[in-house]
């Protein structure tokens, strides 16, 4: 197994009580003026960023991006709810509003009665979509990665839905674990192909929980891998896009998954045609962990945007 990647900046570890929860804080101080070097990159004044992670993700998975992001910006990433080291609620269920509270209840904590940026990667940009339509006021920019909604669903849809999540629910989450965290690396790499061995194995060590056996666990909540029974409510999302004061980046990948497909319809450019300020950008030969796959591109997109 290779070195792991060695990151240039070292991030700081906290937790917050919010909601009833124990929720994991990382964060990325900014670089004293003094201790800079001319290899970091600064751009104008000082800023705060937070880092919004996805599905199945965490924050340290930002690491490879926010290591070219000005030395002068304060990065922040919570994990969310039963992600990372942010603790579990009881019940075995996960709903996208309880998302959006944990959010609000995060900036009130950390950035009281001013606007945010918000950098935001696939189910944390869907969060900062929302948030940014629900609380205007609260988000100066967004920059949004993958984040791009789901296909709209149809009632019909609901019974079968309902009934998947039922089945699901009495069959039990579950998620394998690795003998190793090098074998939690390879599993990484076979995920995505275009991840950079000493990558893997940096977020094999944050990805890979020890357990009592000596075996390692993902670090996130079985649970989540179970059925959403809410469809998916395009025309509602659309009419939350429309409150959107915010400036917002949204940025895709080239190599698109297939169930992406559905950005490329008409009905989706008519769902983007909400949002009042929009600009677009893709990311050349990236897959949807475009902070994995191309973080310099990544990076140059957020600094242009934000600064």
């Amino acid at each position: 197994m290779p070195a792991a990647y060695r990151p240039k900046r070292q991030s700081e570890s906290g937790f917050l009580a919010v909601r009833g929860l124990r929720h994991h804080l990382r964060r990325w101080p900014a670089v004293p003026a003094g201790e800079t070097t001319d290899a970091d990159p600064v751009d104008g004044p000082a800023r705060t960023v937070f880092l919004l992670h996805g599905w199945m993700d965490m924050s340290a998975s930002f690491q490879f991006v926010v290591d070219l992001l000005p030395a002068n910006w304060t990065l922040l990433a919570p994990d969310w709810r039963g992600f990372g080291l942010s603790e579990r609620p009881a019940a075995d269920c996960y709903w996208f509003p309880d998302y959006l509270a944990d959010l609000d209840r995060l900036l009130d904590v950390l950035a009281p009665g001013e606007p945010v940026d918000l950098v935001a990667h696939s189910m944390g940009g869907n969060v900062a979509a929302l948030y940014a339509g629900v609380r205007p006021g609260r988000v100066r920019k967004l920059v949004n990665l993958e984040g791009v909604g789901m296909p709209a669903s149809r009632p019909e849809q609901a019974p079968d839905r309902y009934r998947e999540w039922l089945d699901a629910l009495h069959a039990g989450p579950s998620l394998r674990d690795y003998d190793s965290r090098e074998a939690v690396a390879a599993r990484l790499m076979k995920n995505n192909p275009r991840l950079r061995a000493d990558q893997a194995a940096f977020l094999a060590q944050h990805w890979g929980v020890a357990q009592p056996d000596g075996r390692f666990a993902l670090a996130g909540d079985p649970a989540h891998r179970l059925v959403n029974p809410v469809l998916y409510r395009a025309d509602e999302v659309t009419e939350v896009w429309r409150r959107i004061e915010a400036d917002v980046l949204w940025v895709l990948s080239e190599h698109a998954s297939d169930w992406h497909a559905f950005v490329k319809e008409p009905e989706y450019r008519e769902r983007l045609s909400a949002i009042r300020s929009l600009s677009r950008a893709t990311v050349a030969g990236a897959g949807h962990m475009m902070h994995h796959d191309r973080p310099g591109a990544v990076a140059a997109l957020i600094r242009e945007f934000l600064s």
